[in-house]
């Protein structure tokens, strides 16, 4: 049997059934394509975050208080209350543990900035502003910043905050004043209260991938206890560990010490739990893909198996002339075969464009997605093409099977 002379006449088979034909090929192209994008943009966006978090320090633990479980009926009843406090005396303790290098105390909440009229709300982040090169080491300011520790009239803005995405002109610049308000209720008379003070943006942050920071505003904790009335009681503490080799270590002394009382973070857990969802997202997308592709290969089943019933003469009459009916499976396979190579190098093509146009389109909407790029790995794309081909092929089995099982006689006898 020669295989040039199956390959030539498979091939003269499907151009002069071109439409039908272009038509198969292209649900093996949607199929393949949506694949190989949709895997290089799950990969880009695995990447992307594994840069990210990266920049972050990896010998961080983030240490919350937990909150007792609300006893009032069906959730009702007053908002459940920390388990412990986190004050100097906790942060004494902590600091006191094996490999345990710093703690830093910090204060959080949401509050409103204004400034030349505009307002924006946003997160502080109140700690001794020179720690912030502990929680990011690659933390990068715009000129003209200054960071000034001691200062209780001193904010440092992210940049984010001091340059809100779409907006033409920033929000506020280096050396400008601004008001802070913070709102809450006051717990002896139950009343809502406004707090608010002054500062002058003494620097702004660069972007630095943690998000932590890169959302929010900074001013030193003296500010930071008066203004969001605290009293002394930290929202959070992040310790630090001598070396992230340590960080399980310190995890597990703290837990001890504490229990269930408190909550504990890191970046190695969160990364992980971000993978976790990753992974299963693109699981999921990929499955959709695959039922397109499975759509491509019921598609062959049909063209193929309606070239057998319009070719029925032509098969009699090679069977009638010698042709085995290996020959005749092999020409049917082979049109299949054509089929799957040609719809799945057109994918691959198609699908890496499409992997830069969803990025662009998700970039659009979401600046801080900007490094996102997709990742094609000549593995998946291999992967995707032998799937592609493979299916193809299992899809024209039964027509070439039935082809090659008609009888000579039955055959051209066939109007």
């Amino acid at each position: 049997m020669n295989l040039i002379q199956v390959f030539s006449l498979s091939f003269d088979a499907l151009r002069e059934r071109k439409m039908r034909s272009a038509l198969t090929v292209l649900m093996v192209v949607v199929g393949s394509s949506l694949m190989v994008a949709l895997n290089g943009l799950g990969a880009g966006f695995g990447a992307f975050i594994d840069e990210q978090f990266s920049q972050l320090a990896p010998n961080i633990i983030f240490v919350t208080s937990a909150q007792a479980e609300n006893a009032g009926p069906l959730g009702g009843g007053p908002p459940p209350a920390a388990k412990i406090t986190l004050n100097e005396a906790v942060v004494s303790r902590i600091r006191s543990l094996p490999f345990v290098d710093e703690v830093i105390p910090s204060y959080q909440a949401q509050v409103t900035l204004e400034s030349r009229g505009k307002s924006a709300d946003t997160t502080v982040f109140s700690i001794d502003p020179q720690k912030l090169y502990v929680i990011a080491p690659t933390i990068e300011f715009v000129e003209g910043s200054a960071i000034r520790q001691n200062d209780p009239s001193a904010i440092i803005l992210s940049d984010s905050v001091a340059n809100p995405p779409g907006e033409e002109s920033p929000f506020a610049v280096v050396g400008q004043s601004l008001r802070v308000k913070y709102s809450f209720v006051d717990a002896d008379t139950g009343k809502q209260e406004e707090e608010s003070k002054s500062f002058v943006v003494s620097a702004v942050m660069e972007p630095t991938g943690n998000p932590t920071i890169d959302n929010a505003v900074v001013f030193n904790r003296i500010s930071g206890d008066a203004l969001l009335q605290k009293s002394g009681k930290y929202d959070s503490l992040l310790v630090s560990a001598e070396s992230g080799s340590h960080v399980g270590i310190v995890e597990e002394e703290i837990r001890d010490l504490y229990g269930k009382d408190i909550g504990i973070t890191t970046a190695t857990a969160i990364l992980e739990t971000i993978q976790e969802f990753t992974a299963g997202f693109t699981s999921f997308i990929l499955s959709i893909a695959l039922v397109a592709l499975l759509v491509g290969g019921v598609g062959i089943i049909t063209t193929l198996y309606t070239s057998v019933m319009e070719r029925i003469r032509e098969i009699g009459t090679m069977k009638a002339i010698g042709a085995q009916r290996s020959f005749i499976l092999a020409l049917f396979l082979s049109e299949a075969m054509i089929i799957g190579i040609l719809g799945a190098t057109l994918g691959m093509g198609l699908g890496i464009a499409g992997g830069y146009v969803l990025v662009t389109g998700f970039a659009s909407q979401d600046p801080g997605s900007s490094g996102l790029s997709p990742v094609f790995r000549p593995s998946d794309l291999a992967s995707v093409w032998g799937l592609s081909v493979g299916l193809s092929m299992l899809a024209g089995i039964y027509p070439a099977w039935k082809a090659s099982r008609l009888p000579p006689i039955v055959a051209l006898r066939r109007e």
